[in-house]
């Protein structure tokens, strides 16, 4: 398991951290970068992304309302990325399944 952090966590050994492609700065470790459209992504590439966090793929508890990608749009999205590419937002590993994807994340489905 690889630990990775928004912020500083004292006492937690975090092997990188996730936010916004500007929050990423001089983080150390992994650098996975938070995006929605094609713009933030060519932002969390010119930030030396590790990968990019993209969503909401599909309706999440934790966005309610917010409008999402859709399988397909998603998958127009990552396909134009040089850097790996994980779903986020309303995954499951049913969902998962069925898309061609690097890697997925779930918070809600980990509560």
């Amino acid at each position: 398991m690889q630990i990775i952090t928004a912020g500083d966590a004292p006492g937690w050994p975090a092997d990188g951290h996730y936010g916004a492609p500007r929050s990423l700065g001089r983080a150390q470790g992994l650098r996975f970068a938070t995006a929605h459209s094609l713009a933030e992504i060519g932002a969390a590439v010119r930030a030396r992304a590790s990968a990019i966090l993209l969503s909401p793929v599909f309706p999440t508890r934790s966005h309610p309302g917010a409008r999402i990608l859709g399988p397909v749009r998603f998958l127009l999205l990552a396909r134009r990325s040089p850097v790996p590419v994980i779903a986020l937002g309303g995954m499951t590993k049913r969902r998962a399944a069925r898309l061609p994807v690097w890697g997925w994340a779930a918070i809600d489905g980990l509560a």
